[in-house]
């Protein structure tokens, strides 16, 4: 029997009415379903090992004769055991092969019969046992095979069962899945084996086909059950092109899209620039001057502006998104800088009160009321005049945007959200967007979350900053730091006490904040100690931001809620506890709410990790460098893109294939394909195109890439 891709399972024939309904339970209702969920690893079991050569935490794989057979009886407990020997090996060595729950072992195995089983040994006395082993039946008669399949469930029809000399489960390199409901492993891979088998040999990708000199048929294969390593992997990586073809197509649509759009030209003369910059006690970086031109260059174009100002910890990303609004101000436009929180909003707000200083450029702050994100509380003119805004999410509702939205400033982006920035940008009559984040984002990624903006980099810190030491040190070293933190609160400093917790917990050993809380307060009694968390109200969050701000706090104990916050210059001590529960960005982003002032900052890492684990690299890491860029690269290397960023929030939850955020070369070239295609049929108008059409505009039926 030969089917395709679209066959519904149940006209296959393969599966039970209990199994159909596990499948269809798991999302899998057709054959190309199945085959589209690859395995997450695989295994070696194509070395045959000797008895002599056991005793290793390693699994092995042994061809073994059964001599005994048997139910054997335990407290509690009752399991089948095979004794098997090794033809040619050690005289009356005998391995003990124990299957519990598996009441169908007994009526297959007998004595006599040639085994290849593969698992891990552990010895008990003399004697090795293997507990629960993956095992097939070598026969020579079909019988056998029949009863195999029978006592499993495994009906398979006679045109699609594998000959009798083909092993599905050992003396191979063997697919191992992610199991789903009331399905074993073992049964899992052998439906997706017989469906494979039955799969006809010019099976076409569905949708559209990145590799077609790559078969698609053989790809699936490869993928599932390979000849040899590198078959397997140059399948993922064939699979992966079409997942990263598929993500690079949608960015180049909606670029292009944007390209399209009319929008407004929303520079005027910068004559407000150059009034600010000669009021300013410092000088700009020329990384902040090249940023401003570019952003110039965007803002002079009746196209709508994209760009992504991308800037390490204290790069000055305030300074250029405040230039930006001016222009848009000065040609008559209404701006907006919308910020993550209450009080980071108010921080903007101050900042630029204090910034533009006597100028004649109005400003308004929204954020939201009490008891309704969507009523605003005002600060400010509200009287339709060209003014800068700074506001918080409640900038959202329609009701509370401008109404002649010229630019949208959007602060840590990655804090609100995909849906959430292109609601802003729909709010106004195309407005041009800015959007900035201090979150520093490895190339690979730049390219796969922002592909659709223009990118300008702060890669240089200003000159005023102070110095920031940091350095870790275990629980045997907090006497002196206490000394030296009383030391330093005597001179008028402030400090950051920092827990991945925030109460203690029964499954995880690290330290709370609450915990922490009570002890700061018994070792500096005479100091005023706060707590920060993210369980605390958002009036008493900002409550007790304020009083750090004002210094009427000398110390705060804190979670990661301070990790976007706002900016106390006299604060200069930060010990982080548990430092290498971390990620390294996350850190390298905590480490920057000191450093903000003149004096010269530490930052504590406390640690009692293991000095060769990866927990000890990273704080290595964070001790030699403080470029958010570089460090952004390591995290990226150690954890991988699914927690780099937070997926949920960039819209990449769905990825299956994380291989290619990692390889440069595989984005280039499935951007290259993404452009020719768009170069050649930009409306995606072309019949074999039909499936991308659907893809790029959002259709609930998702184009399968492959």
């Amino acid at each position: 029997m030969t089917w395709h891709g679209g066959t519904p399972l149940e006209e296959t024939l393969l599966l039970s009415e209990k199994e159909l309904k596990a499948f269809h339970a798991a999302g899998f209702r057709t054959v190309a379903e199945v085959l589209a969920r690859l395995p997450r690893r695989h295994e070696d079991r194509r070395s045959f090992a000797g008895f002599d050569s056991l005793g290793s935490e390693a699994p092995v794989c042994l061809k073994v004769r059964v001599a005994r057979t048997g139910w054997r009886f335990m407290p509690g407990r009752r399991y089948f055991e095979a004794r098997a020997v090794q033809e040619g090996g050690l005289p009356r060595a005998e391995l003990s092969l124990k299957w519990f729950h598996a009441a169908y072992v007994g009526k297959l195995l007998a004595v006599g019969q040639n085994l290849v089983i593969y698992g891990k040994a552990k010895k008990y006395g003399a004697t090795f046992s293997f507990v629960n082993p993956e095992f097939e039946i070598l026969e020579e008669t079909s019988a056998s095979s029949r009863l195999v399949a029978n006592a499993l469930g495994e009906e398979v029809p006679a045109d699609s069962r594998p000959s009798e000399t083909t092993l599905i489960h050992t003396d191979r390199i063997v697919p191992v899945y992610r199991s789903i409901a009331s399905v074993s492993s073992r049964r899992y891979r052998s439906v997706v084996y017989d469906l494979l088998q039955g799969l006809g040999p010019g099976e076409q990708a569905p949708g559209y086909d990145v590799a077609p000199a790559y078969p698609y048929r053989q790809a699936l294969q490869d993928a599932h059950f390979p000849a040899d390593e590198a078959d397997a992997h140059k399948a993922r990586m064939r699979f992966a092109l079409g997942e990263c073809f598929e993500q690079q197509l949608r960015i180049l649509w909606k670029r292009r899209r944007a390209q399209e759009t009319e929008g407004q030209i929303t520079a005027g003369s910068s004559y407000y620039i150059g009034e600010l910059l000669e009021a300013l006690p410092f000088e700009p970086t020329n990384a902040q001057k090249r940023c401003v031109r570019e952003i110039y260059e965007d803002m002079k174009r009746p196209r709508p502006m994209n760009r992504l100002l991308q800037g390490d910890v204290g790069s000055g990303k305030t300074l250029v998104a405040l230039c930006a609004m001016l222009l848009a101000v000065e040609k008559g436009k209404e701006t907006v800088l919308m910020a993550p929180t209450q009080i980071l909003a108010e921080q903007h707000y101050n900042n630029f009160r204090s910034l533009l200083g006597n100028m004649d450029v109005r400003l308004s702050l929204r954020t939201a009321g009490k008891n309704d994100d969507s009523d605003l509380s005002l600060e400010g003119p509200d009287d339709g005049s060209p003014k800068i805004i700074v506001g918080t999410h409640a900038l959202l509702y329609k009701k509370n945007a401008p109404a002649n939205l010229g630019l949208a400033v959007i602060d840590e982006q990655h804090k609100f959200g995909v849906a959430q920035r292109e609601k802003l940008i729909g709010s106004g009559q195309s407005p041009d967007v800015l959007v900035m984040t201090a979150t520093p984002i490895p190339r690979t990624l730049t390219l796969t979350l922002y592909g659709d903006l223009d990118v300008s980099l702060l890669d240089e810190l200003p000159g005023d900053r102070g110095s920031i030491r940091t350095v870790a040190r275990t629980s045997e070293a907090l006497p002196g730091i206490i000394d030296f933190m009383e030391a330093q609160m005597a001179e008028g400093r402030q400090i950051y006490i920092v827990s991945p917790l925030i109460e203690e917990s029964a499954t995880r050993r690290a330290k709370s904040a609450t915990g922490e809380f009570a002890l700061w307060k018994e070792r500096f009694p005479g100091r005023r100690v706060g707590l920060l968390h993210g369980k605390l109200g958002s009036d008493e969050k900002d409550d007790v931001m304020r009083l750090f701000r004002a210094h009427e706090l000398d110390v705060l104990v804190a979670t990661t809620v301070i990790e976007v916050g706002v900016d106390v210059p006299n604060a200069n001590i930060m010990l982080v506890n548990d430092a290498e529960s971390f990620g390294l960005s996350q850190l390298h982003q905590l480490r920057g709410r000191i450093g903000r002032g003149a004096h010269a900052s530490y930052c504590i890492l406390m640690s009692d990790a293991a000095p060769q684990g990866e927990g000890r690299e990273k704080l290595d890491i964070m001790c030699a460098t403080r470029n958010g860029f570089e460090i952004a690269e390591h995290d990226f290397r150690l954890r991988g893109p699914g927690d780099a960023l937070g997926t949920a929030q960039s819209g990449l939850q769905t990825i299956r294939f994380p291989e290619w955020f990692t390889d440069t070369r595989l984005i280039y070239r499935g951007r290259r394909m993404a452009a020719h295609i768009l170069d050649e049929d930009p409306a995606l108008e072309r019949p074999e195109h039909a499936a991308l059409r659907l893809l790029v505009d959002g259709d609930d039926g998702r184009a399968v890439v492959s």
